[in-house]
């Protein structure tokens, strides 16, 4: 087993190898990197990216996690039932921690766990509501709001097949307030993003919907490290499975660029190019 980190990515036909990210990446910005996790559910991302979190850290990239809901709905034991949110929140704390993340890194926003459906978008803030930032609520005030704190040059969140209906909303919404975090929309959230990050998935529960093009592979300490970091979350009783698959995958991690372009007629003029070589009929 290699003693150093090994990064592949696959850039159509090139095929990138180094021992840093930097070494492999198209779009490496230097001491301005940044890197934001998030996890619709407080466990998610270290299943995913738990290699990738201490990599990054070797580089000296900055880590943030931002954990989406509040896992009340993760119990596993009636005694726990109107306890677990907080169960879970001390859980992360201790799993995100004891991969090198600074507790001020890591943002619990404190969605209804498996209610996310009722937060879509944004709205003024009613009494007693969930996630208030600035006098108003929704995945999309919020999202853009820690992404305007934290201006990541890199954003990492669970594939939209994973079979949760909560990933597949994260995605969606974290997806558009990218898009309002970058315009000048809503001002009281923050300065707009200057340069739109660069959006990664991982797989959690399911496979990619198309395959990744980076591959990670680190010394077996690392994986160490990841599995205790997942067992941190001693509540979640039906954790037990993925952790063996991610014992048994070994010190590999796989992530999927996500392109985020903006329509311009410009790209499919050639398309329709006439083609001298070719007889047409005009009409």
């Amino acid at each position: 087993m290699t003693d150093k980190p090994q990064f592949i990515r696959l850039l159509g036909d090139e095929r990138r190898v180094a021992n840093t990210l930097a070494g492999v990446s198209k779009h490496w910005q230097g001491d301005k990197e940044c890197f934001l996790f998030v996890s619709p559910h407080d466990d998610d991302v270290v299943l995913g990216g738990g290699l990738l979190m201490q990599l990054a850290q070797l580089e000296n990239v900055p880590v943030y996690i931002m954990i989406v809901t509040d896992g009340a709905m993760g119990y596993c034991s009636n005694e726990e039932k109107d306890t677990i949110s907080q169960i879970r929140q001390a859980e992360t704390f201790e799993c995100y921690q004891s991969l090198g993340i600074p507790k001020e890194n890591i943002f619990w926003l404190g969605f209804p766990d498996s209610q996310v459906h009722s937060y879509r978008g944004r709205r003024a803030a009613g009494k007693n509501e969930k996630a208030v930032y600035q006098g108003f609520t929704g995945l999309q005030n919020a999202f853009t709001y820690f992404l305007r704190k934290t201006r990541p040059t890199q954003c990492f969140l669970p594939t939209p097949t994973d079979l949760h209906p909560d990933h597949k909303i994260v995605h969606e919404e974290f997806l558009i307030s990218v898009f309002h975090a970058s315009g000048n929309i809503w001002p009281e959230l923050g300065k707009p993003l200057e340069k739109t990050p660069y959006f990664n998935e991982m797989a959690v529960y399911c496979d990619f919907p198309t395959p990744p093009q980076l591959q990670m592979k680190t010394p077996m300490s690392f994986l160490e490290k990841k599995l205790q970091a997942i067992g941190a979350f001693r509540s979640q009783k039906q954790i037990k499975s993925l952790i063996k698959i991610v014992r048994n995958a070994g010190p590999y991690e796989y992530m999927r660029a996500v392109d985020y372009n903006f329509y311009n007629p410009d790209n499919y003029k050639v398309r329709f190019k006439e083609d001298l070589s070719i007889g047409y009929m005009h009409r």
